[in-house]
């Protein structure tokens, strides 16, 4: 395994060859300040002046299409509506059944909204490998509003992880898979990332642990394979190996980053943080002295794990404005919910139940390169904000 070099960061989310996501107000109005964004899609921008370009187009009332608005909230301003009720009500834009009317992202049958919370309330209930509350314990300490995420301002002065049972959960088989693969990793985009023979054998223990090995995983390549996006388990693995672990360039034209580099290891780019939504990363680099926990601007709903945190902290003096995570689950959770939102909704939001609960996970596609017949990488996936 090869030793990450000098760990460290805080993520912002990519801006070159990436910025036709993340300059973009689609599938964030309303959503809060992020400034892993370039540019913002709620009603402050207006007055700090750093909306997107197709604010006024995707987000304010007069908009009159569901590009970007499939699923949002209802908002009595809005000319017209693009959630599931609008049909309901006959007041959906002309373009939602094109839309936003329930398509699935990766081939064979309709896989609709209520089908994808359902399977995740399924997975929630067979994540036997998650953290009990006497195995994990953390100390949120400073909770702050959405203006206050940019001040880089130390507000907490203990660790985030007060304790973790290692010696039990580190030594299950997913949780050793996912420590194995996430050391392989320069952090720093426009740096080559040379896999060697053992580091690909660890991607495929990986996937093979988590997928393959536990009801989990096996619960969500059922669901996949009746609904025919895959007409087998080893089209589905193959497929899993290829959106997350094949490489692409980020920065200076260099095989330089992956889906599961992104968002489970982070990266560094522009000197600012990339990606970076696992807790487990968090959890060791916070242990090392390599990250230093700032604060909280929203926490989850749920009193058991997993929960959802959204941080502020830096990593070897690199700032993370907003780095959201799951906390808690095992990681073969953490990587089936990605998965399933990606394939499902790739490039949209994705939502969830989790015990009676919503969770909203953005996804992004990589739109530069491809593998397959054409298939798109993973660009991003996390929990996003909570609207205000």
């Amino acid at each position: 395994m090869k030793v990450v070099a000098f760990l460290a960061l805080l993520v912002t989310l990519f801006h070159q060859g990436y910025s036709n996501s993340l300059d973009s107000c689609e599938g964030r109005c309303g959503y809060g300040t992020d400034n892993n964004f370039s540019c913002q899609c709620n009603p402050s921008c207006e007055r700090f002046r750093d909306c997107c370009s197709d604010y006024t187009e995707l987000c304010k009332a007069e908009a009159t299409s569901c590009k970007g608005r499939c699923d949002e909230k209802y908002d009595h301003d809005n000319k017209c509506h693009c959630n599931s009720k609008c049909t309901q009500y006959n007041n959906c834009c002309s373009d939602y059944k094109d839309l936003c009317d329930s398509d699935g992202g990766g081939g064979g049958g309709v896989i609709t909204d209520a089908e994808i919370k359902s399977l995740s309330e399924t997975l929630y209930a067979l994540d036997s490998n998650k953290a009990s509350a006497s195995q994990l314990i953390i100390d949120p300490q400073a909770l702050v509003h959405d203006s206050q995420t940019g001040s880089q301002s130390d507000l907490s002065s203990r660790l985030l992880f007060k304790y973790l049972d290692e010696q039990t959960l580190f030594s299950r088989p997913t949780y050793a898979a996912l420590l194995a693969v996430l050391d392989n990793y320069n952090r720093m985009t426009g740096q080559t990332e040379d896999m060697s023979s053992q580091q690909l054998a660890e991607q495929d223990t990986f996937v093979k642990e988590t997928m393959s090995n536990t009801e989990l995983g096996r619960e969500l390549f059922a669901f996949l394979y009746t609904k025919g996006v895959y007409a087998s388990e080893e089209d589905f693995i193959h497929d899993l190996k290829m959106m997350w672990f094949g490489l692409y360039s980020r920065n200076n034209n260099k095989m330089d980053s992956s889906g599961f580099e992104h968002i489970f290891a982070g990266e560094v780019k522009g000197g600012k943080v990339s990606g970076f939504h696992n807790w487990i990363q968090f959890y060791l680099l916070e242990k090392r002295g390599k990250l230093n926990y700032y604060s909280h601007s929203f926490n989850g709903p749920w009193t058991t794990y997993p929960d959802v945190l959204g941080m502020q902290f830096k990593w070897d003096g690199y700032y993370k404005q907003v780095g959201s995570a799951v906390i808690g689950c095992s990681p073969e959770f953490d990587f089936a919910l990605y998965s399933l939102c990606y394939i499902t909704r790739p490039g949209k939001q994705c939502r969830l139940s989790l015990g009676g609960k919503e969770l909203m996970i953005q996804t992004y596609t990589w739109d530069n390169s491809s593998y397959g017949d054409g298939k798109k990488f993973i660009g991003s996936a996390f929990p996003a904000t909570p609207r205000n």
